[in-house]
């Protein structure tokens, strides 16, 4: 199968991924134009991982670089009937951007490149750091001054430089990409290439087949820079154009009160995220002002009817706390999402529109929490 190339969002202009393009001229987000590939089937069998559903998949899976990531368990909650938690951080770098940075190792190696820049606040670095070195490419990983000394020495073992930038997340970013614009450099960037997105999409499938068919109404979902959201919206876009399903579920995103400029931006009725000014967060795999894709991500929630809620400091410990009560040690950012459950079902739930229009999501009768990350990444 050959590699679908990439097209930009804005313009148009397609992109051959050889080329190792991850933005266009104009400016515009680069997405993968459309390619063949077979629906996933329920009783497809195959390997117990993401690959299992390969042909769906932009790379070729007989040659994947795995570890073996996905088909992370669906997990009922005793005294929430309904209420299903998703255990992505059972991942081999304990988090569920191991999804997508196997795509993307897969992708380099098919391509022969041989050096690689990645940029985040941590999880993703991790992720990228491990898939690349098990494909041969070495990799320049750059984060947060502040980063946690787990989420740094995750990555160092695997071999990459880490690169620590003062300064906000998007000053992470934007060294990054003075980096990844040297010659014949793979941006293996969870933000800007898109064949991220087509690994993360494996939640929704897994989910679907977990469920035999019977999606829940709901999915919660934290957000920062979208890239679980925007997968699980893919995933069951693509479903639901197979017939496989009637309806995706709600989407309802979650992000911290210090930093929600999607938030706010649902609440205004805004088209794109709007500025906002942060504070301090222990979430900080969501702390992003910018999200370069923004607009795209509340496009894809209010297309399912969803909205995008945020969680304080205090009840984020407090959901966190409540998780590891039931033998489930999450990060903070795992837990905004049990935390914005827990206010809906409790009453506890912040004034507000987006909250209002929130609440009947939260409370429905099937709804599926997703746990992305250890909690010994931010003990």
């Amino acid at each position: 199968m050959p590699l679908p190339d990439l097209c930009c969002a804005r313009c148009r202009r397609r992109h051959p991924v050889r080329s190792l393009d991850w933005l266009c001229a104009c400016g515009g987000l680069l997405d993968v134009t459309p390619f063949d590939r077979e629906p996933p089937r329920l009783d497809a069998g195959g390997p117990a991982s993401m690959w299992r559903y390969a042909s769906a998949l932009p790379v070729p899976g007989k040659d994947a670089v795995s570890l073996g990531e996905g088909m992370t368990p669906l997990l009922p909650v005793p005294d929430l009937p309904g209420v299903t938690l998703k255990v992505d951080y059972l991942m081999p770098t304990l988090s569920f951007k191991d999804r997508g940075a196997a795509v993307l190792a897969t992708l380099a190696r098919e391509l022969g490149v041989r050096r690689a820049v990645a940029d985040s606040s941590g999880n993703a670095g991790t992720a990228v750091a491990a898939y690349l070195s098990r494909a041969g490419v070495s990799c320049e990983v750059f984060v947060p001054a502040a980063t946690p000394a787990g989420k740094l020495a995750q990555i160092a073992a695997h071999g990459a430089t880490i690169r620590a930038v003062e300064g906000t997340r998007e000053d992470v970013a934007a060294a990054a990409a003075v980096a990844a614009a040297q010659p014949d450099v793979f941006y293996a960037s969870h933000v800007y290439h898109p064949y991220f997105l087509h690994g993360t999409k494996t939640y929704a499938y897994e989910i679907w087949e977990q469920t035999r068919g019977e999606l829940p109404r709901t999915v919660v979902v934290p957000v920062g820079n979208g890239t679980l959201l925007l997968g699980a919206h893919l995933g069951f876009a693509e479903l639901a154009a197979h017939g496989l399903i009637d309806r995706p579920p709600v989407l309802i995103g979650v992000q911290a009160a210090a930093c929600p400029p999607l938030a706010e931006a649902m609440a205004d009725g805004a088209d794109e995220s709007v500025p906002v000014t942060t504070t301090p967060t222990t979430a900080d795999g969501i702390a992003i002002a910018r999200p370069a894709r923004g607009a795209q991500i509340l496009a894809a929630v209010r297309e399912t009817g969803g909205t995008i809620v945020t969680v304080d400091e205090e009840g984020t410990g407090a959901a966190r706390a409540d998780l590891a009560a039931q033998g489930l040690f999450v990060e903070p950012t795992s837990a905004v999402c049990w935390a914005a459950l827990l206010a809906a079902r409790a009453g506890t739930a912040p004034a507000g529109a987006t909250w209002a229009g929130a609440l009947p999501h939260l409370r429905a009768e099937s709804v599926v929490v997703p746990l992305c990350g250890a909690g010994l990444k931010s003990p």
